[in-house]
Order: C-alpha cells, then structure tokens, then sequence
C-alpha cells in the first residue's frame, strides 16, 4: 500500500494550483517536451497525491511546471518523486528555450545541493557532437544586428556579476566561489530567464546567463569535476545561440574543446575547435579566435602533428596581434599573453620542443607574476620544469617543480595539482635521485589534500 505524497501535496497548494490545473499545464508542457501523449486529468493528479509514482518524464514535466509557478527550482526530489535524470537531462541540446531554461536551473539547483548523483556522472566523450553542430548551423543562419547593445538595469546587475565571480576564477581557482555562482544563479539569473520580455531584453539575459553559466562549467573543470563540468557547458551554448552572440558560443565551444582534450580525445576537442572557429567568423573576437586556435594546436600536439601544430600556434598569436581590448567582451579578459603563452608552452612540451616550450613558458610565468595569477603561473611553471626535463636538466626542473608547489598551494585548483602529479611521473625516470625524492617528498602532503 502506498503513502500519500506529502510533498507533491504542499508544493502543489503553495504553487496555488488546482489538481484540473496541474493536468492542464503538464499537458501544455507536454507538447513543449515532444511528448503529446502525455495528457493527464485531475483524476491522474489524485492517483499521485495519493502516492502513485508516475512514469518518466512526468516527474520532470510537474518539477518544470511548479518551478514556473513559484519562480524558483523545484526538483522531482524535492516533489517526493525519485531522482530525476537531470544528469541525462543536461547532456542534451534541446531546441526548446523552456525546457533548456528548466534544465539548466535544475543542474544549478543539484550541484548546490551537492546531489551524489551529479558528483557521479559522467563525462560523455561523445555528448558535444550534436550541440556544436547544432549550435554551427544555427548561428550561421543568425543575421544579428552588428553593434547592438541592450543596456538594462537588471542585465547589468548580472554581468557585473559575473565580472566579480571571472576575477575570483582567475585569482583563486575553480573550487572558489564556484557554489555561490550556482546559488545565485539560482536564486536571480535563471527566475528571470522565465519572465515575458521584448525580445531584446530576452537576448540580454540570456547572453548574461550563458556567460554566467560559461563560467560555473569552467570553474567545475578547474575543480576536477567534468560531468558536471560537460553538462554546464552544454547548457550554455544552448543559451548561448539563443541570445544571439556567435563570438559567446565560439568561447563556449573553446571550453569544450578544451576539456574533451584534457581529458584523452584530442580528435574532437580539434573538432570542436574548428566548429567554434567557423561560427564566430574573423573580425568577431580576435582574442576568442586566437584562443581557439591556441586549443586547435594543443590537440594537434597530442595528436603528433608537429607541423600542423606549429602552424595554429602561428595563427593564435597573429590573431591576438589583432586584439584591442576595448572591442572585446568582459569574459575574454583572461586571453591575454599569460594564457596565451602558458597554453603555447604546453603544446610544445607535448611537440618535444624544449627551447620552444621554455622560451613561451617563461613569459607566461612573467606576465603572470606582475597579475599574481597563482593557478596559471603554477601550471607555466609546470610546463618550464618539463622543458628542463627534456634537455636533462634535474636541477632547473626541480627548481621550478618547487615554484610550481609554492604557487599550487594558493589556489584551489585540481589542474595545478594534475600539473605537479604530471612532473612527478616526469621525474621517474631519473630514478631515486635525490631531487626526485625531495620533489615527491614535498609534494606528498598537496597531493594527497586533493
């Protein structure tokens, strides 16, 4: 015998909804879903009160339906259904803005709750596929108006937001303040995505929100959580192409090429690359263009082609050469030499080219020094004690494997740390040196942390 739904019950009255009228709007919803069988009556919502579980996507489609009615997110679990599939959910690019809206906003409501089943999912290797080519076509077939700006006192509010939460990425890593985004984007950026707008207003916001979610998925990333990290991203180049802005979507995919690298498939990440260069187009954002290129060349690196590789590096430092920093938006701030230079480093440590590495490693590490970005002088400085390795030189890299720990030790960031886990296997060959033990001895206690 089944209990009553306490839970659907009490959301339901505070939603100030009939059962007639649950059944209607889940109806509605239905149809906005692509699932038109799906048409309940009031008898239906009894059965649940009374304790019947319905079948997937039911659940999903009444969270969506009360989350609308009291302005905020509303999950199955919180409905006294089962977990939903938000994790499946937000891997998929979906053509409807509501339910795009709906996902998002429950991804952002699981990961501030910490949801074990969102800590557990997975990166889907072959996820970014549909929405990077969906997102190529669609903004190729977009005319926006060149030089528009919307200026509203709500958006605004937004992305000086965002600007505070960029500067703390940057300065402090990932794992800072990334779950006070995901509450605030909870609690006032996604609401608002839900309201009517004109649709200039509606662009603007959701050009704010795909930058914001942008950044919760790179902060995720930063911090070692991938799963999380794909479906944020996903996420927001849907809203991304909704608002309008190639050059946003382009940088999104820049992420997602990023990562898909990282983490073993180097193939797509130049795939996704090369679909984010083709939608953002030339005179666009030439930091984003430059920053796209630099990942192209990252993923030719691991892919062993040397020439290929050498030449992207080319083309990501003759398009920076074209930047001028008041035409680019706020979140390509962080394309600048530092960054540049750092990911130029990496590519040729993986090309075996140590003078090459070196020379780019060194002036990351100098720019990054006079902005006291800790995570990136600590991966450059990464990068430099490889070069060392590379021409046989212990000693120089196991003085910069010591800047590296000094500087990973300020910053809460899991690929600084894989960047000293990754000069730790480096050094093995060297045997039981005694600056290998010393390196390991002294790295123990971070590595462990982490």
């Amino acid at each position: 015998m089944t209990s009553p739904n306490t839970d659907l019950a009490g959301w339901l009255e505070r939603s100030g909804m009939s059962n007639r009228e649950l059944a209607r709007q889940i109806k509605t919803a239905a149809q906005v879903w692509g699932e038109p069988h799906i048409r309940p009556d009031a008898t239906a919502v009894r059965r649940w009160l009374n304790g019947l579980q319905p079948r997937p996507p039911v659940p999903e489609i009444i969270a969506d339906v009360i989350s609308a009615k009291v302005g905020f997110r509303i999950t199955t679990y919180d409905l006294g259904f089962p977990e939903g599939g938000t994790a499946d959910r937000s891997l998929a690019y979906n053509s409807s803005f509501a339910v795009t809206v709906e996902a998002v906003a429950d991804l952002g409501r699981a990961d501030v709750d910490r949801r074990k089943f969102l800590a557990a999912a997975p990166f889907a290797a072959v996820a970014a596929v549909g929405p990077s080519r969906d997102w190529l076509l669609n903004t190729l077939e977009q005319q926006p108006e060149p030089g528009r700006r919307v200026r509203l006192e709500d958006v605004s509010a937004v992305k000086n937001m965002f600007g505070e939460f960029q500067k703390m990425d940057v300065l402090q890593g990932g794992g800072s303040g990334r779950l006070i985004l995901a509450q605030y984007m909870n609690q006032h950026v996604y609401p608002l995505l839900r309201e009517t707008h004109s649709e200039d207003v509606r662009r603007a916001l959701c050009e704010a929100a795909a930058e914001q979610t942008y950044l919760l998925g790179w902060m995720s990333y930063d911090n070692g959580e991938h799963g999380t990290a794909q479906r944020y991203l996903i996420q927001s180049l849907r809203l991304a192409e909704e608002s309008g802005n190639a050059a946003l979507g382009a940088h999104v995919l820049a992420g997602m090429a990023d990562q898909t690298t990282l983490l073993g498939n180097p193939t797509e990440g130049r795939r996704l690359a090369q679909a984010g260069r083709a939608g953002l187009g030339k005179n666009t954002s030439p930091a984003c263009m430059a920053d796209l290129w630099a990942l192209e060349a990252r993923a030719l690196a691991k892919l062993g082609e040397n020439s290929a590789a050498t030449r992207a590096v080319a083309e990501s430092e003759a398009a920076y050469s074209r930047v001028q920093l008041k035409n680019e938006p706020e979140w390509a701030a962080f394309i600048d030499p530092a960054y540049l230079h750092g990911e130029h480093a990496n590519t040729f440590r993986d090309l075996n080219d140590a003078a090459a590495a070196e020379e780019h490693a060194q002036q990351s590490i100098d720019h990054a020094r006079k902005q006291q970005r800790a995570r990136r002088g600590a991966m450059s400085q990464a990068a430099l004690a490889v070069s060392h390795l590379q021409r046989n030189d212990l000693e120089a890299a196991h003085s910069a494997g010591l800047r590296t720990l000094a500087l990973t030790r300020q910053v809460k960031s899991s690929r600084a740390v894989e960047a000293v886990q990754d000069l730790q296997r480096r050094m093995q060959p060297f045997g039981t040196h005694r600056l290998v033990a010393d390196f390991n001895d002294r790295a123990r206690e971070l590595v462990a942390a982490a």
